[in-house]
């Protein structure tokens, strides 16, 4: 008979995973929990999801957290998604670019690489081979090991325009068919890497824009107040800072001039 997820255990998992990643998690989320995390209680042969909250908490298992995490964090995600952002970097921050200048931006919740991609395929249509390159981020390793590989099922070319498909996509034949794969010249300008907002940042440097959407959601008022404050020493002055259409900023920050209503520059 399959483990039952109680209120205490659910309590214990809302409170790790809020710890780890600031991420909260509704009471409506409890049925999630429970399916995303019984295949491990199957891996450790395990009877509750107590005694897994116990061998995730012991000592030096890093390693099974990282899973724990993967497994509880959402990652939705498409090319282009909100595609008025990628007309705004196109039209008013790339045109305004001086050339020769490196240009950098940071994709900060990149979950499994789209949103990444469909920035370099604007920056390489204006950029081409100047010098550019964009840092993508996420706390998941799962999604980072697909995002690295570029390697996507067809159905998810919704929002690809035919011709940045037939300039950066290659299309499966044989054993591949129904899939596309990122041009390896495109993919290499694009640095992945794990990186946790709920925690000290490593060293990045600055960019020219930052892309921060569809993540704030899983965040209350003060983890999007610490995050953001995190994250703006990274933007340069005037840089932009883009978040979704369906968050805001408002009474997270109030050093960023609003230009619409989720797109803001720094002065």
């Amino acid at each position: 008979m399959p483990a039952i997820l109680n209120d205490q255990e659910f309590g214990q998992f809302q409170q790790l995973i809020y710890q780890l990643a600031g991420i909260n998690l509704s009471s409506a989320k409890k049925a999630l929990v429970s399916g995303r995390l019984a295949k491990r209680l199957l891996h450790y042969s395990l009877d509750t999801y107590g005694d897994y909250f116990k061998l995730l908490t012991a000592a030096h298992n890093a390693d099974e957290l990282q899973v724990a995490v993967d497994l509880l964090t959402t990652n939705e995600t498409y090319f282009f998604r909100e595609p008025k952002h990628f007309d705004f970097l196109r039209d008013k921050v790339l045109s305004a670019h001086k050339s020769g200048n490196n240009f950098r931006v940071w994709s900060a919740a990149c979950s499994s690489g789209e949103e990444s991609y469909s920035i370099a395929m604007v920056l390489a249509d204006h950029l081409g081979d100047s010098p550019w390159e964009i840092v993508a981020s996420d706390i998941s390793t799962r999604v980072l090991d697909k995002a690295r590989r570029g390697h996507y099922p067809m159905d998810r070319i919704e929002g690809i325009s035919r011709e940045h498909l037939s300039r950066y996509c290659l299309k499966g034949v044989g054993a591949q068919d129904n899939t596309l794969l990122v041009d390896k010249k495109l993919r290499s300008r694009v640095n992945f890497m794990q990186v946790n907002l709920n925690q000290s940042l490593p060293a990045l440097g600055v960019f020219d824009v930052i892309f921060l959407r569809n993540v704030m959601i899983y965040f209350d008022q003060e983890t999007k107040r610490q995050i953001v404050q995190r994250i703006l020493p990274f933007l340069k002055p005037g840089g932009h800072f883009l978040i979704s259409h369906s968050e805001t900023l408002n009474g997270v920050v109030d050093t960023l001039h609003p230009l619409s209503p989720s797109i803001y520059r720094k002065p």
